[in-house]
């Protein structure tokens, strides 16, 4: 009888350095949440642009279905955080996206969000299947567990 191995996805994380500012501070203090809104909407930009292909980014439009944050720590003005990003499950016209800011200096996880897009084509604004190279090109290598 043959052993069947345990599969595990890791997932390729995207990372974009960021820098609390002014206009980043609500009048508790600290970074409002908005603020985290913003940076998922940016970090998932960011790693399109520069994991697509040009021709991806002709074909394909984003438009977002949904985001649930869990806000778990405060972030205070001057400080340099991270946004690290990776796509979770995909089935059809539908990517899930993970992000998770990050405070580097203490190690401190601030925010987590979950986010589901959805693939429109570029030319006609409709819903796209997601190309089976484009998920693999984004969603991380399989690696098998011994």
């Amino acid at each position: 009888m043959r052993e069947e191995k345990e599969v595990e996805v890791v997932p390729r994380v995207f990372v974009l350095p960021l820098q609390v500012v002014e206009a980043d501070i609500d009048l508790m203090g600290h970074v409002n949440n908005i603020v985290y809104l913003r940076w998922v909407q940016e970090v998932a930009t960011a790693h399109w642009n520069a994991a697509a292909t040009e021709q991806q980014k002709e074909e394909y439009a984003w438009v977002v279905l949904r985001h649930e944050i869990d806000y778990m720590r405060p972030a205070l003005l001057g400080e340099a955080l991270e946004a690290r990003t990776y796509i979770g499950e995909s089935s059809g016209a539908k990517f899930e996206r993970h992000v998770e800011i990050w405070r580097p200096q203490d190690n401190q996880l601030l925010a987590k969000a979950r986010s589901v897009w959805v693939a429109l084509d570029a030319r006609t604004l409709r819903p796209r299947r997601v190309e089976a190279g484009l998920r693999e090109q984004f969603q991380g290598e399989a690696l098998c567990a011994d």
